[in-house]
């Protein structure tokens, strides 16, 4: 397993630092997003989504009561995908999972997938936040080889 390890003082230095990341993420991949409520996993996301041209920053929000968003860009199919809600396997059996993950264009961006085993099994890493002293945050990006 590949890891990197990142810090950043600032939400505009988590944006910034998505454009670092999207370029180390090669599709089709399926990744779980790590961390308290509020440690900037959807603010990572806008980051990321915009350095691949899928969103705009602005565009770009938490699906915590959609469950799911989806992102179409240029080059690549991004989902974002909020399971904190779900409580149960079955219940993200009916998600789609598969499907997302399954066009070759497509990363998937799972906050609180780590809950579900049939989440865990599927990635292909993870990105994992934490809080630091005001705005700093700390990020572990683990990928499979």
């Amino acid at each position: 397993m590949k890891e990197r390890r990142f810090k950043t003082r600032s939400v505009e230095e988590t944006l910034a630092l998505g454009e670092r990341i999207a370029a180390m993420l090669h599709p089709p991949l399926l990744l779980v997003l790590r961390g308290e409520v509020g440690a900037g996993k959807t603010t990572l996301v806008k980051g990321i989504a915009a350095a691949l041209g899928a969103a705009a920053e602005d565009e770009v929000t938490s699906p915590t009561f959609t469950i799911v968003h989806e992102y179409l860009g240029t080059k690549v199919r991004l989902f974002h995908l909020d399971l904190y809600r779900l409580e149960t396997e079955e219940q993200i059996a009916v998600l789609g999972l598969d499907e997302m993950a399954g066009y070759d264009d497509s990363l998937v961006l799972v906050e609180w997938g780590e809950r579900f085993e049939s989440v865990v099994n599927r990635s292909g890493g993870e990105i994992y936040m934490e809080h630091g002293e005001g705005d700093e945050r700390g990020l572990v990006v683990r990928l499979k080889a």
